[in-house]
């Protein structure tokens, strides 16, 4: 490898030993370097955060077993390409096949492991940052022995920039020493890869002289001129996501699968566009069109079944209905005006008429006493103060300026003519 492959590439592993780290299941009797050592794999799924080593410990799984390795991502595969693998013959032991974020793979796509996987046809290693207990199906999961990967510890991280001072040639050429290295840890995160990363970046920053000593200052500085280009990119993630928002919010279907597609094309998890319509339906459309929050809930399931590349159309006809849909943020400002009127007044009691009375004494205190069901009245209701006394007529809940809220403001109006100011 030359100093355009990344650091953290040049520096993976090629043995168990030069593995740094998950110590409870490849320490010296750890589970998993048993299986390993023994050539006796089973599947599994390897459930941890980014960057601790998923995707290289299959690599030295297959490289210790010495059997075939195939190796896919659920984000740009699916059944065909998992059925000519499987299709392929195997040798003495069976193959194995890498699936990285197999949490992507939808119901269809997992249930055509589960032949090959019974029948030890395969060996599946599938890599998730997600909980498997959510994301893959019971009938796989029951096949699959599950390894939890942690994110490194700081001594972990510590022994990775040492190694990489030592094993590293271009690193070993800048004579590098470190005035503190808790910039890097704190950015890094647990995160193997990019502390890698982040060390690769300050270094390449710094002017080539005979020694460099890093410092804090130095690595937040490098980061924070990195962002600042990625920025200009127009790919960060979180603008993206900003962008598509507030198109839907502003009714504009155009903006809005525009940034969609954006996402989409960027290998956006399509689980998370939907997640925020979610949001959004509740948010900005609201007592507006109640329907939305069922159209978006929907969406989200649908995803979850059907996963890429069909569930682009579901996501573009909901994105569609919200964008078009009419618009209130009612409901979001009433939870926010009453969360900060109970911050407020969290002292004042519940009338004694609002109160359970389940005991004799309660009763007898006037716990209950005074309420009156509403479903005995006609219309099933009857005016009688539900706030705390300091509170009674305070209104919370504004009706929004659209046809569906204006006619909940007339209902009000009627109801409450008396107690409420609507």
């Amino acid at each position: 490898m030359n100093q355009s492959t990344p650091l953290a590439e040049r520096l993976r592993p090629r043995n168990l030993d030069e593995y740094i780290g998950q110590e409870k299941i490849l320490g010296p009797k750890g589970p998993l370097r048993r299986a390993i050592l023994q050539n006796a794999l089973p599947s599994m799924i390897l459930w941890g955060p980014p960057g601790v080593g998923k995707t290289t410990l299959a690599l030295l799984i297959a490289e210790v077993s010495k059997r075939q390795f195939y190796n896919l991502s659920a984000i740009n595969s699916g059944v065909k390409e998992l059925r000519e693998i499987l299709a392929r013959p195997t040798g003495l032991f069976p193959a194995i096949l890498f699936i990285d974020e197999i949490h992507r793979y939808n119901k269809t796509q997992q249930d055509a492991l589960l032949g090959a996987v019974e029948k030890g046809h395969i060996t599946l290693i599938g890599a998730t940052t997600e909980n498997p207990s959510f994301e893959i199906n019971a009938a796989l999961l029951s096949r699959c022995q599950v390894y939890v990967l942690e994110a490194f510890t700081a001594a972990e991280l510590e022994s990775m920039i040492e190694r990489a001072l030592e094993k590293d040639p271009w690193l070993k050429s800048r004579q590098i020493s470190f005035l503190s290295r808790k910039a890097l840890f704190r950015l890094s995160g647990g995160d193997g890869r990019k502390l890698l990363n982040l060390l690769e970046l300050v270094v390449a920053s710094q002017p080539t002289t005979e020694s460099l000593e890093i410092t804090d200052e130095m690595v937040t500085e490098a980061v924070q001129q990195n962002m600042a280009r990625y920025d200009k990119s127009g790919e960060q993630h979180y603008d993206i996501i900003s962008a598509f928002i507030k198109s839907l919010r502003g009714s504009d279907p155009n903006g809005a699968l525009y940034w969609m597609a954006r996402m989409i094309v960027a290998g956006e998890d399509p689980i998370f566009i939907a997640r925020r319509m979610l949001i959004m339906a509740s948010e900005d459309i609201g007592m507006a069109n109640p329907t939305a929050m069922i159209m978006a809930e929907a969406c989200l399931q649908t995803v979850k079944v059907i996963g890429f590349p069909e569930c682009r159309i579901t996501l573009s006809q909901v994105a569609i209905y919200l964008a078009t849909s009419p618009k209130s943020n009612a409901s979001y400002l009433a939870i926010n005006q009453a969360i900060e009127v109970a911050k407020n007044t969290a002292h004042l009691p519940v009338p004694l008429h609002l109160r359970n009375a389940p005991t004799k004494l309660m009763k007898e205190l006037g716990y209950g006493e005074g309420y009156r069901y509403a479903h005995d009245f006609q219309g099933n209701y009857i005016d009688q103060q539900y706030l705390p006394d300091d509170l009674d007529g305070t209104t919370i809940y504004e009706p929004g300026n659209n046809s569906r809220e204006e006619e909940i403001r007339k209902k009000l109006q009627y109801l409450w003519k008396g107690r409420y100011n609507y």
